[in-house]
């Protein structure tokens, strides 16, 4: 180890260099490589703090960074704090994490949001300030918003529109996190340069199965709704392809039980309703209706957001077409509704 360089202790200019050659060598741009850098080592540092052990990472970037499974820059990360760990007062006995009932339901949610935003804005942005300074990172400014942590910092690269030199952290206290699995997490540089010592670490990870369904049912509501933004979501359809090109999909289809308990959890935390005013029905839509493909004019504002997404060269290789990427995601919905 004594040979080797920490990149955070490099002189500007050295890292500067050494990023953009990685860049041109893997013809990716270099702005990639450095905010990987920043994801990598908050990861650590809120992994390595005292509530780490009941953390789970989730969502699109532990899909690329844990399991390598979908082809595209993930830039912000989404973190779970076990329910059980995070409100023990409130869970009390209950096996699932789940409220008994309406009312409770209504109890926990508004509990659970407040503590959290507490807790995220005096403890959880505290360690990540503290710990990038340890480390050796100098970020230019954090803010909170409610569950959120933003971390920015002085860009070495010029970034596109859509994507930022800042790194966002979403935290969640609403389950248990589980199934889980634990994994490393390194740079994406990391085995391109051997000398050159990067962020790294180990972590729990939500299993990709659950990550499927979650992404799925969010999927639902949005075609559902038939209103609002397509901002930054066309990357959930990319992501659900990937995901079955890997395997994932056949697996998530056979796991009903871990489907209904996604679908029971979103109805109790994150109710949504439809065009027309209606709850939408999660357990119907893990038992056989699905809707993935959206029509009118949300499908237009999904394309306009995808577009902008392959424009910003947020998708490695040779991205689909976002009607290839419709046809792929229509075919995911009859196989699903078919079991």
């Amino acid at each position: 180890m004594s040979d080797k360089l920490l990149f955070q202790s490099m002189s500007a200019s050295d890292r500067y260099d050494l990023l953009r050659r990685i860049a041109i060598k893997n013809r990716r741009e270099p702005f990639v490589f450095e905010k990987d850098i920043w994801v990598v080592q908050i990861l650590k540092i809120l992994f390595d703090a005292p509530f780490g052990k009941d953390l789970v990472f989730k969502g699109g970037t532990s899909l690329s960074k844990v399991y390598n499974a979908i082809r595209r820059f993930s830039e912000d990360l989404d973190v779970t704090y076990d329910i059980r760990a995070f409100a023990p007062d409130i869970v009390g006995d209950s096996e699932e994490a789940f409220p008994p009932n309406r009312s409770q339901e209504k109890r926990w949610t508004k509990t659970i949001r407040k503590r959290l935003e507490e807790w995220t804005r005096e403890d959880a942005c505290g360690v990540i300030e503290d710990g990038l300074v340890r480390a050796g990172f100098h970020a230019s400014g954090f803010r909170t918003e409610n569950d959120q942590v933003y971390i920015t910092y002085e860009p070495m690269f010029e970034y596109p529109g859509f994507v930022r030199p800042e790194v966002k952290v979403e935290f969640g206290a609403r389950s248990t996190g589980e199934p889980c699995v634990e994994r490393p997490v390194k740079c994406d540089a990391a085995d391109m340069v051997p000398k050159i010592v990067f962020p790294s670490t180990t972590l729990s990870a939500m299993v990709a199965e659950r990550t499927f369904w979650e992404k799925a049912t969010s999927m639902h509501v949005f075609c559902h709704r038939r209103r609002g933004r397509g901002n930054r979501l066309s990357r959930h359809w990319h992501d659900l392809v990937r995901l079955d090109d890997a395997g994932y999909g056949d697996k998530a289809f056979a796991d009903r039980e871990l489907a209904l308990s996604v679908a029971r959890h979103k109805s109790i935390f994150f109710p949504e309703k439809d065009t027309e005013g209606n709850r939408i029905d999660f357990e119907a839509s893990v038992r056989g209706g699905l809707r993935l493909v959206p029509d009118g004019e949300t499908y237009n504002l999904l394309a306009d957001d995808y577009e902008a997404m392959v424009g910003a060269d947020m998708l490695f290789n040779d991205p689909d077409t976002f009607e290839n990427l419709m046809e792929r995601c229509a075919d995911i919905e009859a196989r699903a509704n078919k079991v």
